[in-house]
């Protein structure tokens, strides 16, 4: 049955990428492979989740891809990561220096608070009901 394996998401510099999603975020760093052509293959995804979905950090390579890290989806939210204690998740990363662009929410569908990533990319922390 076909899955997602990787979703690409645009980035000005693979080291600043890989400190935020590792270090602010608590993502693993999956793999980090040197292509040889000065492009590497950087795979990230949230400690603790199944193998097989991850993000696929990509250095822009030209003006039209730097003029989209930050905004490859037009301003709304793009990005889900769930998770199941929000108050714990939402307290570490802000203490990370994660900018949350509003207070959390308790919604019917759970508890949630979109954030920014270090290019303006919007993400809802969600913990589902």
């Amino acid at each position: 049955m076909p899955f997602i394996a990787l979703v690409t998401l645009l980035v000005r510099d693979y080291d600043e990428a890989i400190a935020f999603y590792t270090d602010a975020l608590g993502f693993e760093l999956v793999e980090d492979t040197d292509r040889g052509d000065g492009s590497r293959w950087v795979v990230v995804r949230p400690s603790g989740s199944a193998p097989g979905t991850g993000l696929l950090l990509a250095r822009a390579k030209d003006d039209d891809q730097r003029a989209s890290v930050g905004d490859q989806t037009g301003g709304r939210v793009g990005f889900f990561l769930h998770t199941d204690d929000f108050a714990r998740d939402h307290a570490r990363m802000t203490s990370a220096g994660v900018r949350f662009l509003e207070e959390p929410r308790h919604e019917a569908y759970g508890s949630v608070a979109v954030f920014e990533d270090l290019y303006g990319n919007r993400w809802d922390l969600l913990e589902p009901k």
